[in-house]
């Protein structure tokens, strides 16, 4: 009687210790998935399941997990020295923006998904651009972000991921190759005036000639623009106005002088 006294005295003293092991062992393995979260469970050190949001339970020690963000993730392209194809140093940058599609993939395939997405970009970077002439560069810059985008995505497939967008965002020049630049720019603004001018030029002289063809076949419209003309110059005192007699008016006046002297 006196040793199961003495196993019950243990058993009874050491109960709330077992509690609260329980207790700890229980709330140790309550884990929490958040909704944009999943998570990739071993146990043992060999992949069991993935875990989707909610409340999960797991057994501790021997169960472990890796939680992923599943919403789009944002990482820069460094600026990288380029040399285009037609031997001009340039510096670009940009921004690549990727999802998980399979966390289960993308823990087991590769160590760091990130690091491998922007190093396998810097690559395709370099490679699309130097194989561009710089004038390719400047204007055609989405279209050298939809072929880094399928190069990078190719490579990404594998390891459960999924590149929403590729950007270009700054193009840095030589200081020198930006004002020979400018000053092209400048000139080519100006041949383009130039032009602009010329052609109104011919147009107005073009009207005006109609203008004075019709004029000229049309008695008296000679008269009405040039009393439209006074018209337009309106009653202020300080307009002077110098009317030039036509020719042939004058030629009709002396023949006219010259009647009235005879008779």
């Amino acid at each position: 009687m006196a040793i199961a006294d003495l196993l019950i005295a243990i058993i009874v003293g050491f109960f709330p210790m077992l509690i609260i092991i329980v207790l700890f062992i229980m709330i140790a393995g309550i884990r929490i998935v958040n909704q944009w979260e999943n998570g990739v469970r071993f146990r043992l050190g060999k992949f069991k399941d993935t875990l989707e949001p909610g409340l999960r339970v797991i057994i501790p020690i021997i169960d472990t997990v890796r939680k992923l963000d599943m919403r789009i993730i944002t990482i820069d392209i460094p600026r990288q020295q380029v040399i285009t194809k037609d031997n001009v140093p340039v510096a670009i940058n940009g921004v690549v923006y990727f999802k998980v599609v399979d966390a289960k993939t993308a823990v087991i395939k590769i160590q760091d998904f990130e690091y491998a997405v922007s190093q396998y970009a810097q690559t395709a970077l370099r490679d699309v651009a130097g194989s561009m002439s710089l004038d390719q560069v400047l204007s055609e810059r989405e279209s050298i972000g939809k072929d880094i985008e399928q190069i990078v995505e190719k490579a990404c497939a594998n390891w459960g991921l999924e590149i929403t967008e590729i950007k270009l965002q700054d193009i840095d020049m030589p200081e020198d190759l930006k004002r020979i630049m400018s000053r092209q720019a400048s000139s080519e603004r100006e041949k383009r005036a130039t032009i602009i001018k010329s052609e109104g030029d011919a147009m107005a002289a073009t009207n005006l000639a109609k203008a004075a063809q019709i004029m000229a076949k049309t008695q008296g419209a000679m008269q009405l623009r040039t009393l439209q003309t006074i018209d337009g110059l309106g009653p202020s005192p300080s307009n002077t106005v110098i009317l030039a007699v036509p020719v042939d008016i004058l030629e009709l006046a002396k023949t006219l002088n010259k009647k009235f002297q005879r008779k």
